[in-house]
Parts: structure tokens; C-alpha cells; sequence
């Protein structure tokens, strides 16, 4: 431990040095305040012993300044040393930053004794923040979780609607267009039947990660829907730009060659795509429940065609049969 020991009579700081040097501590002693400053500026001690008559600067000041050095969070103990014993003169030290007040001349022992006490408060402050820390982390951990899907990485429901909610608003205020995607998975009970809900919950990993590849911006959303469907957000998006992306996801999915024997669409994994295009009123909170049952109307329209395919509700003479 450091002791940075602020006094300018020689003989009244040697002996303090001494009595903290007996306590196995470092010692730092400087004459007045400036160079107090300094010190505490370029050494960073554990505890400040402050003088509180100096020439110059009095050990009041050098406390105040002491403590605007700090950085947040940051607290250096500092014990003021005085011949002074009113009670303003106290509750001022305390007042502009000091923790303790000890009178010249120090007692060994009761100086001893408030060393310990600034030890012990200092280790268990370092514990509080320590644990603080910790606690920081395993709430932003906890955020970040709770916003993916535990088994595809993910955005997860909760994120979904969030963010369709978001941008609902957002193209309401600007007037721009928002595309809303439901991608399914075609004939996965018989997937997960043949192959096993292991294979199953690979396939869906695959799948996830390649619908979230073939986003064009950081500010479109792909998120698990629940079980083995998907939802896809693309803010300030129309109709032909939600057909480009859709039909990438849906071949990208079909090359990734995922044998699907019981597959009625093809002999690999597939996906069926509902798309719906709209462009919100300011008055229409909550239409983006409207959006998101034209995309089912549309998926459903999807997988009665055959699926491994996509259709667009919003105009169905754009949908396109692969």
C-alpha cells in the first residue's frame, strides 16, 4: 500500500513516515500542495495523509482538487492531519472530500488504527465494485441472450417484434415502404420423423444462418418465428426489392442439398416464402398485425402452390412459381 503523506513540517512527517514504514507501507512525502498534487497526479496512492495548515494552498483545497482528479468510480482515502479541533474545522474537511481527522500530535496507535480502517473500507470497496462489474456483465449478457434464439444464434421472437414495431413506426413517419417475410420450413415434421430432432435442429441452424446471409443491410431483421418458421423484416423495402430477397434465401436453402427424402417439394430441404409490402399511416399503430397475416395468407398460398416457392400478397400477379 502507498501513503502519500502531505505535510510541511519536517520533523512532524518524518515521524509519520516512520510510523507507517513500521506498517510495511510505502511512503510519498511532499511539502505543500502544489507538489502534493503532483504527486497524487503521477503516483496514484492507496491512502492521502493531508496537512491542513500549509503555506500557500491549505490541505482543504488540496482535497477538492485531489478528489476532481478522480475519475469516476475512482476513491482515494484521505485522512486530514491538524492541530485544529473545532468542530467546523471537522465537518469542513469532511465537507470538501476527506474521510477521517486526526489530531497533532498522532497517537502510533490510534494512527495505526485509522490506517487499518481505510484499509479495510478500500478492499471492500474494491469488492463492491468488483461484484458491481460482474453484475454489469451478467446483465449484458443477459440482454444479449434474451434477444437470440438459444439453438439458431438468431434473433428471437421478443427481437422480432420489437424491431417490426420499431420500424412500423419509423416508415409511418418517413412514408417509406416495409416488406414482412414469413419463411417456413416445408414438410419438417416429416424431416424430424425420418431423420431425428437432432439431424432437425442442425437443419434448422443451416437454415437460419443462410436466410441471415442473404440480408443485403445491417438494418434487415431475420428472426426464428417459432419451431421451424422464420420471420424477415426489411425496412424502406418494396415489392420487387422483398422478391429479390426472398427468392435468394429460397435458393440459397435448396443448395445447401440437405437431403429431404420425404420432402413433397424436392429430395433436399426447402422453404416456402409469404411475402407482404405496405406502406404504414401515421394513425395505424398497431397494422403491422394486418402485415404480418397477409404474409401468412401469402405463405399459406405459397405451400398450397407447391411449395419451395414464394408468393407476394400485397400483388399477386408479381408472384413467381420456381
Amino acid at each position: 500500500m502507498k501513503v502519500l503523506v502531505i505535510e510541511d513540517t519536517v520533523t512532524s512527517a518524518a515521524l509519520i513516515c516512520r510510523m507507517l514504514g513500521g506498517m510495511g507501507l510505502e511512503t510519498v512525502h511532499r511539502r505543500d500542495g502544489e507538489a502534493g498534487i503532483d504527486a497524487f497526479r503521477q503516483s496514484r496512492p492507496d491512502l492521502v495523509m493531508l496537512d491542513v495548515v500549509m503555506p500557500g494552498m491549505d490541505g482543504f483545497e488540496v482535497a477538492r482538487r485531489i478528489r476532481q482528479l478522480e475519475s469516476d468510480g475512482e476513491w482515494t482515502p484521505i485522512i486530514f492531519l491538524s492541530a485544529r479541533t473545532r468542530d467546523e474545522d471537522i465537518e469542513r474537511g469532511i465537507a470538501v472530500g476527506g474521510d477521517d481527522y486526526l489530531v497533532k500530535p498522532v497517537s502510533e496507535a490510534v494512527l495505526k488504527a485509522k490506517v487499518r480502517a481505510m484499509q479495510r473500507i478500500a478492499h471492500m470497496r474494491a469488492s463492491l465494485v468488483a461484484l458491481t462489474r460482474k453484475l454489469d456483465e451478467a446483465n449484458r449478457e443477459l440482454t444479449r441472450l434474451s434477444a437470440f434464439d438459444g439453438l439458431t444464434g438468431i434473433a428471437n421472437r421478443r427481437t422480432f417484434d420489437a424491431t417490426l414495431s420499431r420500424e412500423w413506426r419509423r416508415s409511418a413517419r418517413s412514408g417509406a415502404p416495409i416488406a414482412l417475410m414469413v419463411v417456413d420450413v416445408d414438410c419438417f415434421k416429416q424431416f424430424n420423423d425420418a431423420y431425428g430432432h437432432q439431424v432437425g435442429d442442425e437443419c434448422l441452424k443451416a437454415v437460419a444462418r443462410t436466410l441471415a446471409g442473404n440480408t443485403r443491410r445491417p438494418v434487415d431483421l431475420v428472426a426464428r418465428y417459432g419451431g421451424e418458421e422464420f420471420a424477415v423484416v426489411l425496412p424502406d423495402t418494396d415489392a420487387q426489392g422483398a422478391a429479390i430477397v426472398a427468392e435468394s434465401m429460397r435458393s440459397a436453402v435448396e443448395a445447401l442439398a440437405i437431403t429431404h427424402r420425404h420432402s413433397t417439394a424436392a429430395r433436399v430441404v426447402t422453404v416456402s416464402v409469404g411475402i407482404a409490402v405496405t406502406r404504414p399511416e401515421r394513425s395505424d399503430d398497431g397494422g403491422f398485425a394486418t402485415l404480418l397475416a397477409r404474409a401468412d395468407e401469402a405463405l399459406y398460398r405459397a405451400k398450397r402452390d407447391g411449395r419451395n416457392r414464394w408468393h407476394l400478397a400485397a400483388a399477386p400477379a408479381l408472384a413467381m412459381v420456381q
